[in-house]
């Protein structure tokens, strides 16, 4: 069976109507996770469902806070969290510019010459996912804590939150991955 796009976007009405950014967003997700685990995947919509505020568009850390306060109050700033994932921190952003790089995506160096360019649809989808798979964030990586095949528990979606943060919010993630777990499979993943 192959994957149905928009019978998975479909399985989503709990999070209620879909707009056109959130249906691009879910897109460059599913894209990004092509052939990656049923449980990868819904871990990473999940992640993306969650840091982006429901919007599914990469976004700045304190995105509704201005640059001058970024500037003032994060420590790690101008490497302050982008994307999918808030990549954040210099070393993480050096990882994914060689990554971008080697996938073709962007120059070498260009990520880190603007550093904005991890907001990008398809670098931050990519991000997630070589950071998640690899374990670029915190130590830990998808395969670390979810099932390659087949569905996860609840309690392995509560542990995959240590893969961006801690158990920060792992709760209320684990429900998002769920309801993309059983919307992933009605689409035939």
């Amino acid at each position: 069976m192959t994957f149905n796009k928009e019978t998975f976007l479909g399985s989503l009405s709990k999070l209620g109507p879909l707009s056109a950014s959130q249906k691009q967003g879910f897109s460059a997700v599913l894209e990004a996770g092509e052939k990656c685990p049923l449980s990868h995947v819904a871990y990473m919509l999940a992640t993306a469902w969650h840091e982006t505020n429901k919007t599914m568009q990469p976004v700045t850390e304190a995105y509704w806070l201005s640059e001058a306060w970024r500037k003032k109050n994060l420590r790690y700033y101008p490497w302050h969290g982008r994307g999918y994932v808030q990549l954040t921190w210099e070393p993480n952003y050096k990882k994914a510019d060689a990554a971008c790089a080697e996938a073709g995506l962007l120059k070498a160096g260009e990520l880190l010459a603007n550093p904005d360019l991890a907001k990008r649809l398809d670098v931050a989808a990519f991000i997630m996912r070589r950071g998640m798979n690899e374990g670029w964030f915190t130590g830990v990586s998808l395969g670390k804590v979810l099932p390659i095949r087949g569905t996860a528990s609840r309690a392995q979606y509560m542990d995959a939150r240590t893969i961006i943060n801690g158990h920060d919010k792992a709760d209320l993630i684990e429900d998002y991955a769920q309801i993309f777990e059983r919307a992933l499979i009605e689409g035939g993943w």
